[in-house]
Parts: structure tokens; sequence; C-alpha cells
């Protein structure tokens, strides 16, 4: 619709900024000026130099670079009137932005003004009343047009089309705005023409100009001479509070002797408050008040409402309404609580004050009459104090931990037809007082923990209640001094005092304790401390941790031992007895036997729970003379753990018929132990008498046959065991009495030949001891003397020795590992061959 024109003017300043002069509204993509020729940069460096234009603020980018052509274009709608309103300048201020090497150029643009706004009036109607007796150079002021363009494209002039009574007076006002108004040129004549139509037009001073119009209608007024007269002077009602909405209060009445418009009555209230106007409506035509809103008595007991009636022409008259407000029984009475003592300790004593309430009642006379109840059972009640006070009071002892609070509910009801009530709810907590000490949860606790455990792992836990509250209830736990086996309890045991979860201190052993007990306490952080103790067992479980001991014979590689097993043995004979013990109990303890090596698989077999050692079948010619077996016993525990022992069987009825039997011990047993029995030395006194008593006993020993009782089984006395095998009286795994003969020969060079034999009678006391020493006996020549007698003889490293001419080699065997704390327990048997 505009051609497109604009002037480019370009003003360059000391500091490289330039600016230009660009009329609104211009398309997007009008060209605004060659800012590159302009600023004398190079078109073709301002994508390297990456030219862009920045904004001030968030503000739109009106404006865009050309980076090809270097032209500032146009980017958005620039409207001068949305940027700038009415200000005469309007201008856009951004920065050129170039980098490498950084450079910034600030540019202006002012924004011209073009005449796109056309003049407005406020209304499109605008509506005068003029009374018919107006004077001829009345003037009746209308609202002047608005243009949003400035300068020459504002506004310029005014006009208003021929007509017979108005005249048109523009004049300029101070601050540059128009005054218009119409002068009465000619009077009116309302019986002649009720009404004018006239159109005012505003026109700018744009090219081309614009303009604008409204419409003006005169209406011509009746001249008025008399005022309207109300029936009464002031208007008395009655009304109830609350009364229904719409109800009518009152009609009020006035006339006008005018005829016409000047006659024509409205009312209207006179100054009222905003509260009034909300309540009360007024019928401007009827006069008929009516009720909009809810009227409280307690609020106002009385209105005054100003009426005013007016004619056509504005002549008025006042009156007044009078209401009296009625009271009825609207409002429940109220209870206020003023005061509350919170918490009520629990010890208070009956009849102590826990609160005050005040109850109110905004009614008057009996509607305001007010009386309280409290609900029963709860230890309280209301006793009256002064005007509309009650206390409220204690009944009885107050126990916290039957019940903590009480919610407690008040009524108060008012004497009206109907009466109203109103309930108040009071929540009363009790104060804990230190009066229950903890209780356990069970009467005693039993712990079951593992041997071996690993220390401070948990071993139970323990709980106490304690009713009380907060610091009265909280419980602390904690362990009694007391002596365990001669150590405190604390080295046994620790107690976590929060949580009451008991730990090991220590590691247990099952074999060395087999149960305790401790006392527990349980103590509150009241003042002062209530405290109870319970009794926490404490059973130590068995575990698998000893391996079955060998009592007989010695486990391999501690001596060697051989057994002689005659050649007339027959299918199931007893050849010896593997004796083990284990230091565990239950299964655990469960040993069983087994053979895991042997000379001839199946000339022997092993009870699996007994140990005895048995021929499968009768031995024959055939069987090698020496015999070796390995046997190994385990336990029943979960894993197994096992020993083993050696034992060497030579199938002959005569030790002369073994006269390899040295090379088979040192080729069999590694770790044999060897014996040296020293004889005490012989008072010279009695050596011809001792000499005697030898040869007859060696005599007698020839005419007889060494013994072998095979269904016999060998034993260990109670002295001979180990320290934690004491108890073989049916408590352990041991479960006959068996002795040993020792046999001492000229002929043998080993000390640890044996013939079993049974005694049923008469086993060995446990006194009779065979006591290292280290005296060296020399080696003895003669005939071969056997003794059958028990006494103590030193050890050296020899076994064959003489004394006295007689050549004596001991046979036996030292259940102990270790030679010099060694107390050996046999029947010592001497024999001169």
């Amino acid at each position: 619709m505009f051609c497109l024109l604009f002037f480019v003017l370009m003003a360059h300043t000391a500091n490289g900024d330039v600016s230009y002069s660009f009329p609104e509204e211009m398309k997007r993509g009008s060209v605004i000026g060659n800012i590159a020729k302009d600023l004398g940069l190079d078109v073709n460096r301002l994508s390297s130099r990456k030219a862009r234009i920045d904004t001030e603020g968030n503000r739109k980018r009106y404006c865009d670079i050309n980076l090809n052509t270097g032209e500032l274009i146009v980017a958005e709608r620039i409207d001068r009137e949305g940027l700038c309103n009415e200000r005469i300048s309007c201008a856009l201020n951004f920065e050129l932005v170039l980098e490498h090497p950084l450079a910034m150029h600030r540019v202006t643009i002012q924004i011209q003004d073009i005449n796109d706004n056309t003049p407005a009036f406020p209304k499109d109607v605008i509506k005068l009343e003029i009374s018919e007796n107006a004077v001829k150079g009345a003037r009746f002021r209308v609202n002047e047009a608005h243009d949003a363009d400035i300068g020459s494209n504002g506004v310029e002039s005014y006009t208003i089309e021929n007509n017979d009574h108005f005249l048109l007076s523009v004049s300029t006002k101070a601050d540059g705005g128009k005054n218009i108004e119409l002068v009465l040129e000619k009077e009116l004549d309302r019986e002649q023409q009720k009404q004018l139509r006239l159109i005012l037009t505003a026109v700018d001073g744009g090219t081309p100009p614009r303009s604008g119009t409204v419409a003006i209608h005169v209406t011509v007024l009746d001249a008025n001479d008399n005022a309207p007269v109300f029936s009464q002077a002031v208007y008395k009602v009655s009304l109830p509070e609350n009364s229904p909405l719409d109800t009518v209060v009152v009609t009020v009445s006035a006339t006008d002797a005018d005829e016409g418009q000047n006659g024509e009555v409205t009312y209207e209230f006179g100054h009222l408050s905003e509260r009034l106007l909300e309540i009360f409506s007024l019928n401007s035509l009827s006069g008929e008040i009516k009720l909009t809103g809810l009227i409280d008595y307690e609020d106002v007991s009385s209105i005054e409402l100003p009426i005013q009636a007016k004619d056509g022409q504005g002549l008025a008259s006042h009156s007044s309404v009078l209401i009296d407000v009625i009271d009825v029984n609207d409002n429940a009475p109220m209870v206020i609580l003023k005061y509350v003592n919170i918490p009520v300790p629990e010890n208070a004593l009956p009849g102590t004050e826990v609160g005050v309430i005040n109850v109110q009642d905004r009614d008057s006379e009996n509607n305001g009459q007010v009386r309280c109840s409290i609900q029963q059972n709860v230890p309280f009640k209301l006793v009256p104090s002064i005007k509309k006070y009650y206390s409220l009071v204690t009944t009885g002892e107050l126990d916290r931990e039957l019940l903590s609070d009480y919610n407690i509910t008040i009524t108060a009801t008012d004497e009206g037809s109907p009466p109203l009530s109103s309930t108040k709810n009071i929540h009363l907590t009790v104060a804990d007082v230190n009066d229950n000490p903890p209780v356990f949860q069970e009467q005693s606790y039993r712990a079951h923990v593992q041997e071996n455990n690993k220390p401070g792992s948990s071993i139970c836990s323990v709980s106490a209640t304690d009713p009380d509250w907060r610091q009265n209830g909280t419980v602390v736990y904690s362990l009694l001094s007391s002596d365990l086996s001669g150590s405190p309890v604390s080295s046994f045991l620790s107690i976590n005092g929060d949580t009451g979860v008991i730990h090991a201190v220590r590691s247990f052993d099952y074999e060395q304790l087999k149960s305790f007990k401790v006392l527990v306490m349980a103590r509150d952080n009241g003042s002062p401390p209530l405290s109870s103790n319970v009794t926490v067992s404490v059973f130590i479980t068995d575990e698998n941790d000893n391996s079955p001991q060998i009592l007989y014979p010695s486990p391999e590689g501690n001596s060697f031992l051989t057994e002689m097993v005659p050649k007339a043995a027959q299918a199931r004979s007893l050849v010896s007895k593997v004796i083990a013990v284990d230091a565990d109990s239950g299964q655990n303890a469960w040993l069983s036997y087994h053979i895991i090596k042997a000379t001839d698989p199946g000339l022997f077999t092993i009870g699996v729970h007994s140990g005895e050692i048995r021929t499968q079948r009768d031995i024959s010619e055939s069987d090698n003379m020496k015999q070796n077996l390995i046997v190994s016993v385990r336990d029943n525990g979960q894993p197994s753990l096992s020993a083993t022992c050696a034992l060497y069987l030579v199938i002959s009825d005569n030790l002369a018929e073994v006269p390899e039997l040295k090379d088979m011990s040192r080729d069999e047993s590694s770790s044999k132990l060897t014996f040296y029995l020293i004889i005490a030395l012989v008072s010279v006194s009695t050596f011809f008498l001792t000499f005697i008593i030898i040869i007859l006993a060696v005599r007698f020993c020839r005419r007889r046959k060494p013994r072998l009782l095979f269904d016999g089984a060998v034993a260990i006395p109670s002295a001979y065991l180990p320290p934690n095998y004491a108890d073989v009286e049916g408590a352990g795994t041991l479960r006959s009495t068996y002795n040993y003969d020792a046999y001492l020969t000229t002929g043998s060079r080993t000390s640890d030949f044996k013939f079993v034999r049974s005694y049923n009678e008469d086993t060995l006391t446990t006194d009779l001891t065979l006591k290292k020493t280290q005296s060296a006996v020399d080696d003895l020549e003669g005939l071969g003397v056997e003794m059958n007698d028990s006494f103590q003889v030193g050890l050296t490293k020899k076994n064959n020795f003489n004394i006295m001419g007689l050549q004596i080699t001991f046979i036996g065997n030292i259940l102990s590992n270790d030679l010099r704390n060694a107390n050996i327990l046999a029947s010592i048997s001497l024999s001169v061959l």
C-alpha cells in the first residue's frame, strides 16, 4: 500500500559508530544500508570474522547482516508505536561484533514514523442530555480523538456536519491537546425536536490523510420545576435476623407534580456502606426494598437506610427507613480454651487444675444463657469459677502406661428455643514418670554357640521393654560383674548397651568349657533409674576340632610295637585291639576303625566300632611270618578327622623262630622307641640270695611255654591316659579294662617285642611307674631268669645290657611321644635262657 521509500543517513563517529534513519513497517529483508561499506570493512572477510548483530538484553533482533553483501537488512517487523509509544524520538541500538581480531561497532537506527494509524474517539457514540431551557452560547464538551502517530501524522483538525443548533469550537490546550466543545447557537425546543444526531470528524496531517468519526446523540430534556414528595418522612419496620433472601423489607413511594419525564420518579439509596449495599437492594422504579444478604443481630441491632427520590431532571427529595433487627437464637455457644497444662504429670493428685475454659454466646437474654457439661468415664470434671469461666480438674489418679492421652469433650448448651449446643475437644497428654522398671521379654535366655567361634561374633540377643516414655523408657543393657572359672565375665562376653546383642569376646573351647551363666541387667535412664535382671545360659556346642587320639598301639612314627600271632590261630581269633579316644562329644566322638593297608589284605579284619583285630581265616603255613597293618581311626564329625597307627604282627609260636626281628623292626619303624631297664643296685650283702632266686626262676620258665590268650583284650589303665581322657568309666570312648605283660629275653636286641595277655582279675595299679633316669647298666651274661614283678627302672639308650652276668632285654611299650616326661606303667618279666 505504501511505496518503498526511505532515506539513508549515515554518520560516522570518532569511534567508528554508524547510524541510520529508517521508516517503520518495512518488509523483512528490506535493506537499511551497506554497513560493511560504511564502516570500511572487507565484505569477503565478514564470514571468516564471524560478523554478527548483538542486541542489548533480551530484546528482539530486528536487524541482521547479510554476510555476502555486507548489507544491514530488516529481520523482524518494526512498529514504532509498539517500540516507543508516542515518544518523538525512537531509536534501535545494537552492536556489530567481529572476531579475529575482535572488534565491535555500535549501530543506531532512528525509526521514522509513517501515517499508519487512524484517529479514533474513545466511544463510538457520544450521548448528551441538554435541557430545553439551555441558553444560547452554552458549551458542551466532547472528548477528543487519539492518533498513535506523532507529529504531522497526528490529529490536525475536527469538523462537524452542518446543523441548525450547534457550532464546533476547537482550541489548543497547554499540553498540546485539543479542547473540543459544542456551542449552542440556537435554543432547543423539546416539543419540536426531542433528539438531534450530529457527526464529528477528526482528520490527521498525514499523506494521504486519515480520518475518524463519532456520532453525537443529543437528547432534549423537558424543563422541570417540581420535586418528588415521599408518602412518609420516616419508614419504620421490624425485621428478624437471618430472614431469608429476597424478603421485602418495605416499599417507599414518592409523587411528582410534573408531567412526562419530569414527573417520572426514580429511587436510589443515599450514601451507604459497602456492607449495607450487599445486604439491601432498592428497585429504582417501584421503591421496593429487598433483602439480598443476611443480617445479624449480633453485628447490628438497628439499621437506617437513607432514600432519595429523583425526577427526570434531577430534582430530588429524601426520606429514611429505620429497621429494628429482632434477635433469634442463631448462635451456638462457644467454648474457648483459655489455659491448659499439657502434659499432665501422671502422679498429679486428684483435684489438680489442668485447664481453664470460657463459654460465650453472642445471643441476648435467654438465648445467651449457657450450661456446660463433660462426658463420663474420664478422670476429669468441670468446676464453675467466675462468670462464664470453668476450671478443668482431675478426679482420680492417672497412669500414662494405661492411657497416655485423653480426648475430653466439653458440651455447652444455651437456653434458647430451640436450644443450641456446641462441643470442644481438648486433647490432654499425660507426662511420664519413671515408675516402671524394664521387663525382659523372656524369663531366661538360652544361647548356643559353636566352639571355635570368632571373637566378636554375636551369640544371642536380649530384649527388654519399658512402658515409660522417652528417657524413662530408654533401656540400656549391661553385664553384671561376676567370675567364670576365675576370670571376669567381661573376658568371655560383651553386650551392646543399646541393642542388647551379646557378643563373644573370646573363642570358646567345648573341651574346656561346656556351659556357663551370666546375668544381664536392663536399666532405664529415668531419675532415679530402675532396673531388672535376667539370666542368660550359654551352651557351647561341640565342633569336630579334635582328631582321634590312638592310645594303643602308639600312633605311627612314635614307637614300634610287635605282637605275636600263634600259627594255630583260627578264624575270628582276637589278635590285638586298637584303642582310641576323641576329645569331642556326641557324634563327633563316634569312632570307626578301618584297615587301610595290610601285608595280606584278606588275613585280618578289624571291628568297625570295637577296634578289635581278628583273623578272617585260619593261619596257614604259606602266610608271611611278618604282617604289617596300617589302621585308620575316623570320627563321625563333619568334616571327619582321622588318625593312623601301625601294627607289626609276627606269626610264630616262639621268639627263637624270629632271629631277624631286629632287622624287621629297623626296616618297619623309623621312629621306634628303645627302652633300657636299669636294675637297682643290688646290695652286696644279698647278692648270693638273689642269684639263687634267678636260677630257680629260669628253670621254672624252661618247663613252661608262653601263654597266649587270643580272646582277651588289651586295656589301658586310667592313669596311663592323657589328661583329657581320665574319665574312662563310661563317659569317654574306652569301654573295657586291659592289662599288659612285658617280657625280657637274652636273645633280643629290641625293646618292643610283646606277648598279649589278658588279666581279668588283677590289673596294674596306677602308682607303679617306670621313671626315666640317666644311669647306664653293663650287659650281663648267664642263665635266663624270669621275674614277674613290678618295679622302677631307669631308661637309657641301650636295650641290651649285662647285670651280674645276665643278658637282660626289656620288652614293653611307652605311650608317650616325649621320653623326657614319660611315666611308664607295665609288668616286667626277666628271663634267663
